[in-house]
């Protein structure tokens, strides 16, 4: 091989190597963004109903009871649930799961004898 084919195929493997390089940081760019739209599904809505409910009841949402809540939803929704509700010490949540919203609140005290319908699952935090 003389000097001038040598370069060539040197040049010619650093382009292959350049092209593969940026085909995997297109790659890492789009799971990126995916993952981005991924988490911002995750985000738990909650509907105006709602929001109405947690203020009528008093029930305050910080940050160690959302995260509960996410969790709880993430786990219904690995068991195929569609609206599914979320007890704990705070009340209780109905979650539409498919579109990761809190449809509707009730504190512990208006739990008491009262029939839940159009839920398929229940998680207890």
């Amino acid at each position: 091989m003389g000097t001038n084919e040598i370069h060539n195929l040197n040049h010619a493997q650093s382009l292959g190597a350049g092209h593969a390089a940026r085909r995997q940081t297109g790659d890492g760019i789009r799971g990126f963004e995916e993952l981005i739209q991924e988490k911002a599904r995750d985000r738990l809505n909650f509907s105006k109903h709602a929001t109405k409910r947690l203020d009528e009841r008093g029930i305050a949402i910080d940050n160690r009871l959302l995260g509960d809540l996410e969790h709880a939803v993430d786990e219904a929704r690995k068991k195929g649930s569609k609206d599914v509700a979320v007890i704990g010490s705070k009340g209780m949540f109905i979650v539409n799961v498919p579109n990761n919203t809190v449809v509707t609140t009730m504190s512990q005290d208006d739990m008491k004898n009262r029939i839940f319908t159009n839920i398929d699952s229940a998680v207890f935090m």
